[in-house]
């Protein structure tokens, strides 16, 4: 049997009961590491679960799937996934080559970012399509992301932005080269995800356009939801490009047309209470 077991948001405790007992049978246990990451390190979730862990990069899961998947015909394999195990396209394809190789799998669900983000008051049901922001670079600047913001906000929805993760790259002269240098962990920051917004903003406007979202716009910044030191701060997105939420991982929610409640909610939450009262 091939377990794929959501691990929640923050600490090796947050595993399901059902998901700690599935692992705690398997002859093998990967943790994905790539898509997102807990607040605590390997060393604590293998102490907790009293099992050694292979980590699964990227380039594991992706082009050496088959590896992963060996034997899981005969014994039981465990795969471990930050947060719920299809927070990521990828686990389906893992999904997909398991039952084609014969080998069943059960699926061992946990909360995620995706339904977390209801901790700072907005509802979910009114979340349009969820965007990753991705870092931009001196020569590449794509603005896919915020044209989805956009359409969400002019149907009043709210959207949650999956802030950016490096991990396990390459620098482009290491890649040339043929090096297995890999570049040190580098996770986006609120704050930088702001800037890139209103980066599009100010372009845009140059350019004769009028757009949905302006620097006044209630966004929510939200940092290492789950964990004890969890935090929210809402206020406009121009506060947002200024505002210091610590440590990964960070996401960034640009609102929609907000319910009395929902705003009620976010002013727990205010980096300035003029910003609410700007936008009633």
């Amino acid at each position: 049997m091939l377990y794929l077991v959501g691990l929640g948001l923050g600490d090796a405790k947050d595993i399901t009961v059902k998901g700690l007992e599935a692992v705690r049978r398997c002859r093998r246990v990967y943790l994905e590491a790539y898509t997102s990451v807990l607040t605590v390190g390997k060393e604590a979730l293998e102490e907790f679960y009293g099992k050694e862990l292979i980590l699964a990069d990227r380039e594991m899961v992706e082009q050496e799937a088959d590896s992963l998947l060996k034997e899981a015909d005969v014994c039981d394999v465990a795969f471990l996934v930050v947060g719920d195990p299809f927070g990521a396209t990828t686990h389906s394809d893992l999904v997909l080559r398991a039952v084609k190789l014969g080998i069943p799998y059960k699926v061992i669900h946990n909360a995620s970012i995706m339904n977390a983000v209801g901790c700072c008051g907005l509802q979910l049901y009114n979340f349009g399509e969820t965007v990753s922001i991705v870092f931009w670079t001196d020569t590449w600047k794509p603005e896919s992301f915020f044209d989805k913001i956009e359409k969400n906000r002019r149907n009043g929805m709210h959207t949650l932005c999956l802030l950016d993760i490096k991990v396990k790259e390459q620098s482009l002269e290491n890649l040339m080269k043929g090096r297995r240098i890999y570049e040190p962990p580098h996770y986006m920051s609120v704050n930088q995800a702001a800037e890139q917004l209103l980066a599009i903003i100010q372009s845009r406007r140059l350019q004769g356009e009028k757009t949905e979202i302006t620097e006044n716009t209630i966004c929510v910044g939200l940092a290492r939801v789950g964990a004890p030191d969890e935090k929210i701060a809402s206020g406009t997105l121009q506060q947002m490009s200024t505002v210091e939420l610590g440590a990964p991982l960070h996401s960034l929610i640009v609102t929609g047309t907000m319910h009395p409640l929902e705003l009620e909610m976010l002013k727990l939450f205010s980096v300035d209470s003029s910003s609410f009262e700007n936008n009633a």
